[in-house]
């Protein structure tokens, strides 16, 4: 483990905050701040992933260690480590919040794998920071199961993602008031190890110009594009303008990636927008199970619904604008900050439609697969389908079985997929419909049954991590059982696959999770 490589750019090349010390403030002309992690009292590791660590080039002896724990708990720091945390500001549910930066979070270094490969560790949970606020900078085992499952299972999933090496537990309570009604109590304490090649976000730009500190605002861009984008060419001027495009394009494909999966992040603030398309700060996120793009799993969230499954791609939308208003002192021109926002709709409807045509087995778009989906989503809402199991038996469906007539005999291979029987009931005769159009559509394309069927278990998966399932490994784990955080981190390698003696991974929510909290109903603190 003492063989890792650290090249830790953005302190080296950024200006730190001069005011020492961890106590809340307001930090101007800086990028970050330098801050010790807070030891903890017994940390223990509970769970790694395999492929980050391999990644890291870190071996089983090197995790195994006592050191290990006691460097990713926050209780001791390897040779070129230098933490601190980060400052930013950035959009909170449509409304400037000002000043808010790592509260919670500290990254320990930037570390250079054998294969030239740039990954930031970060920790998060380990303690106080001057962008706490009134927080404790701590996380509870519950939210850091959730973060460290999640992360794993979205890159497997396809699904651009930050990773996470790990998660130990502090052996300290942490008190937490899980739905802020007046309700805390006291709830084991943990840390995840959160790896990504760059923890910059929207809001890390925005906090700059928000003060007028042009100047900073400039460098942070042009090191954002030296470090993390290497590929982009041209002089400054242009440079600039290609980095938001491709800040743009990126971003249109992760939401696109989102609907795919039915991955909902819950809470889309600008401070939770990665600068590199990818999904990050996973915190009150949900997985649809019943089809329903108005659902958000954050309580906070429940009144406007900003967040809501089918919203996503508007709010990313506007979270690039708001960037984009951020930038446009370094840009000086409008113009080429408009293309690239109209860009993102252009980019995000061919993205969006090109992996519809997969779930679906299509080979092209052609006339009337907008109204085929669009009445497709329809059926899914008013049915109370399961997304995810639906598309997994649209894979299995034969065209040819299927007469041209209708479908009534197909819809009982979709029993399973339904919520309730009378939505079943009222939608049966509609599925039946579709089906039998649906299989028309595939009747008139050359491509073999066995064929499209692989490909759309390819896209489609089988597992995804339900949030009635990291619950149960939460509920498990809090009386000290971390099998299933291991089972589930496992089953979460091979989403697309068939997994014997796994069935249960892959069924739809039980009942008895449709309104508990932590399967339906989450918090920020989540």
């Amino acid at each position: 483990m003492r063989n890792l490589r650290f090249d830790n750019r953005f302190v080296r090349e950024l200006p730190a905050d001069p005011e020492p010390g961890g106590h809340v403030r307001q930090v101007h002309g800086a990028c970050y701040s330098r801050v010790m992690p807070t030891p903890v009292r017994k940390p223990q590791l509970l769970a790694w992933s395999l492929e980050v660590a391999a990644l890291l080039g870190l071996d089983d002896a090197d995790v195994r260690s006592p050191e290990f724990a006691d460097v990713f708990g926050g209780n001791a720091l390897l040779p070129g480590m230098e933490p601190y945390a980060a400052c930013y500001g950035g959009h909170q549910f449509g409304n400037w919040a000002g000043q808010l930066g790592d509260g919670r979070a500290i990254t320990l270094g930037e570390t250079i794998n054998d294969r030239g490969e740039r990954w930031e560790l970060q920790l998060k949970g380990a303690g106080p920071t001057p962008y706490s606020r009134r927080a404790d900078g701590r996380a509870v085992l519950r939210s850091s199961i959730r973060e460290f499952l999640c992360s794993e299972a979205m890159h497997h999933l396809g699904v651009p993602t930050t990773r996470a090496l790990c998660l130990v537990g502090t052996g300290e309570q942490v008190i937490r008031d899980m739905f802020y009604d007046g309700n805390p109590r006291p709830e084991p304490g943990a840390v995840v190890c959160r790896v990504s090649p760059s923890f910059i976000r929207f809001g890390n730009f925005e906090i700059f110009a928000s003060r007028g500190e042009e100047e900073l605002l400039g460098r942070l861009i042009d090191f954002t594009i030296a470090r993390d984008f290497p590929e982009i060419e041209g002089d400054r001027a242009q440079k600039r303008v290609r980095w938001f495009e491709e800040v743009c394009r990126r971003t249109a494909v992760l939401m696109a990636h989102w609907t795919r999966v039915g991955f909902v992040h819950g809470v889309m603030n600008t401070d939770n927008m990665s600068i590199l398309g990818l999904t990050i700060d996973y915190g009150p996120y949900g997985w649809i199970d019943n089809f329903d793009p108005d659902w958000t799993p954050n309580t906070t969230d429940a009144a406007g619904r900003r967040y809501r499954f089918g919203h996503q791609p508007q709010v990313a939308h506007w979270n690039l604008w708001q960037l984009a208003n951020a930038i446009y002192p370094a840009i000086g021109k409008v113009e080429p900050l408009e293309a690239a926002l109209l860009g993102y709709a252009d980019i995000h409807e061919a993205e969006n439609r090109r992996m519809t045509l997969a779930k679906l087995g299509l080979a092209d778009w052609q006339d009337g697969d907008a109204a085929l989906v669009e009445e497709l989503h329809r059926l899914l809402h008013e049915g109370e389908m399961d997304m995810t199991l639906f598309y997994r038996r649209l894979a299995d469906v034969d065209e040819k079985s299927v007469g041209e007539g209708g479908a009534g005999h197909a819809v009982a291979g979709f029993a399973d997929v339904f919520y309730t029987d009378e939505r079943r009931a009222a939608v049966q005769e509609g599925v039946s419909a579709w089906l039998g159009r649906y299989a028309q559509r595939l009747r008139g394309q050359a491509l073999p049954r066995e064929q499209r069927t692989a490909a759309m278990k390819a896209v489609n998966p089988l597992y995804v991590p339900r949030n009635f399932l990291a619950q149960e490994a939460i509920d498990a784990a809090e009386q000290g059982d971390l099998s299933l955080v291991d089972e589930l981190l496992d089953v979460f390698r091979r989403p697309y696959e068939v997994q014997p003696g796994r069935a249960r991974f892959a069924a739809k929510r039980p009942d008895w999770a449709r309104h508990k909290a932590g399967c339906s109903m989450l918090s920020c603190s989540s």
